[in-house]
């Protein structure tokens, strides 16, 4: 290689030093085997699959109206839910059943956006199922000092009986990731970017596949004199602390282990390439590279466990701009040279949240850097306590699963990223200027020395309490316009979420519906047709190929998606199309149009 790759932070050395649990080295290995329960799955979780509306007018019968029907199934769309109509309460209000449990966030979410889409509704909540104050149930909880101490830990717990995560996309840069089965119900589809296959250690360059084959080498292999090293498995140790699953009475807790982790890989054997990183931050983000498919899963939060000597450079710095304008708050590692951070990149970019690390005792971890770039400090660990996280016992190639205890600016800079990841939970609208923002100013004060460490000691509760609630724009409605009987002649849509009411004239009459759908995203159309007719639901490419179909019957909602896996924004056609019932005045519908 002709230049020296960014490292993870000299993990062969304090960065990556193992501490064995209870003493010795087979505790590490095989703990936490067994089924693994995703975080939706788990009851009395902060999960629902209820809310409850109370509309204003008491004569509406036994269910909501067609029309408020047909509002409220676009705003489950966007949730990705189906609803149903369970009951009538004794005050008048009714139960909607969802068709899975979601967080209560999402459903508040969900509630709010029912309530500004209609305005004969009174009021919409979340039917929340009440229990004790949630305490994870993972083995290994108790050691994981860096959530709950009240000396140096982030006061994580207060934050999960309010948010967990759920509906966030966080992206890990790093090693790639095992298939944990304490993090494999929580991880995405990810790419690796790796071209150089000296440094990839897979045999091949950029592939779908980010898992991590291990990054061990051997004597010389990265410059004359560089010592051979074993696996780090640091990507995994990373994922874990932002989102292992947690209350499945198996291993760690993840800080925000309602969220997804989108494994990237850019850390190979001796380090990872600049130009790799930069494509991934890119990609991550949602945007374009050139030769990768598109990101299905674009992420609110890019994490870097990961830096090298120097201040930072123009690739990285347009990689983060690129990152940041598509919404994506940029989370960085200080380093762990102990010193000055702007002597680092990313470390010293601009518009990133730069991490120090501290230990128990709320001071400045020894190896930590510092300095006037970093934002705010994070456990990372230091001396005989650290950071405990999933973790793989192979020396060299993947062995079974573990945990094991890491320090680091590497193992600080997860515990931001996961608090951001609670945050956004609370209001995905957050700007990353925005994030940073209530990160910094809601730290708590250091109780040791750590000078200069940036603003204190994330505060996940405090970060949480302080976002402002989410603002659901309201659900705009479009009238149907004739002649739209094919596609040269279709009524062109242009905004979404928006609900379409149509007419279908004559048993031979035909409406289309123009929409575009944009690189790497969905969109959901249902359609919803008066109670005595069966309508029928297709949609067509640009080239007018039939992409799919629903016919579902009388008086039930057809409802079809289409998801843009290519590079560039696709048109698309939907059809309404008479099957049987009702024509005319009488033949009314509603075709709802989401994200």
């Amino acid at each position: 290689m002709s230049s020296l790759p960014l490292s993870c932070f000299t993990m062969r050395a304090v960065l990556m030093a193992v501490l064995v649990l209870g003493g010795a080295a087979s505790v590490l290995a095989g703990q936490g085997q067994g089924a693994v329960h995703a975080v939706a799955s788990q009851p009395g979780e902060g999960l629902t699959d209820r809310v409850i509306v109370k509309y204003k007018d008491a004569n509406l019968g036994t269910a909501p109206s067609q029309a408020a029907w047909a509002k409220a199934r676009v705003a489950g769309n966007r949730q990705g839910v189906q609803l149903s109509h369970l009951r009538r309460t004794g005050l008048g209000a009714d139960v909607i059943k969802l068709d899975k449990r979601l967080s209560v966030e999402q459903v508040s979410a969900l509630a709010r956006d029912l309530k500004a889409g209609d305005a004969t509704i009174e009021y919409a909540e979340p039917d929340r199922i009440l229990q004790a104050q949630l305490s994870p149930t993972d083995a290994l909880y108790p050691q994981q000092w860096h959530y709950f101490d009240a000396v140096g830990g982030i006061n994580a717990p207060a934050a999960w009986d309010k948010v967990t995560g759920a509906g966030v996309v966080v992206a890990v840069l790093d090693t790639g990731v095992r298939p944990h089965a304490d993090l494999a119900g929580n991880l995405l589809p990810g790419y690796d970017f790796i071209i150089d296959t000296l440094v990839s250690n897979d045999g091949n360059g950029r592939d779908a596949d980010a898992s991590d084959p291990g990054d061990a080498t051997t004597a010389g292999l990265c410059y004359s004199g560089s010592p051979a090293s074993n696996s780090s498995w640091h990507g995994t140790h990373v994922a874990g602390t932002i989102a292992a699953v947690s209350n499945n009475s198996t291993g760690v807790a993840g800080v925000a282990f309602g969220a997804k982790v989108l494994p990237v890989r850019v850390l190979g054997r001796c380090g990872g390439y600049t130009s790799d990183i930069a494509d991934a931050m890119i990609w991550a983000a949602g945007g374009t590279v050139t030769g990768v498919p598109a990101n299905a899963n674009p992420a609110k939060v890019i994490n870097l466990s990961l830096g090298g000597a120097g201040a930072c450079d123009v690739t990285s710095q347009n990689a983060i701009n690129a990152a940041r304008a598509r919404g994506a708050t940029v989370v960085v590692a200080a380093g762990n040279s102990n010193a000055d951070a702007s002597q680092f990149s990313p470390a010293s970019c601009a518009g990133v949240v730069t991490v120090a690390a501290t230990g128990k005792s709320g001071g400045k971890a020894s190896y930590s850097n510092f300095g006037s770039v970093v934002s705010l400090a994070a456990p990372g660990g230091d001396g005989g306590d650290g950071v405990i996280s999933t973790w793989n016992t192979g020396a060299t190639t993947p062995g079974s699963d573990g945990y094991a205890a890491y320090l680091g600016t590497s193992m600080a800079t997860p515990h931001v990223s996961g608090v951001a990841a609670l945050m956004l939970s609370k209001n995905t609208s957050l700007t990353p200027d925005q994030v940073a923002s209530i990160l910094t100013s809601t730290a708590r004060p250091f109780p040791a020395t750590c000078s200069p460490c940036g603003a204190g000691i994330v505060n996940a509760s405090a970060a949480v309490d302080a976002v402002p609630a989410a603002v659901t724009p309201p659900v705009a409605t479009v009238a149907e316009i004739e002649s739209n009987n094919s596609t040269r002649s279709a009524q062109n849509i242009t905004t979404t979420p928006v609900v379409i009411s149509g007419t279908v004239a004559t048993m031979t009459d035909t409406d289309y519906f123009k929409t575009s759908v944009p690189a790497g995203g969905r969109l959901v159309a249902t359609l919803t047709p008066n109670s005595s007719s069966n309508y029928n639901l297709s949609v067509y490419n640009a080239s007018g190929k039939l992409l799919g179909s629903s016919a579902q019957g009388t008086g039930l909602n057809d409802v079809f998606t289409v998801t843009n896996s290519g590079t560039k924004a696709a048109t698309v056609y939907w059809r309404v199309i008479y099957a049987s019932g009702a024509t005319g005045s009488a033949g009314t519908y509603t075709l709802g149009l989401s994200r």
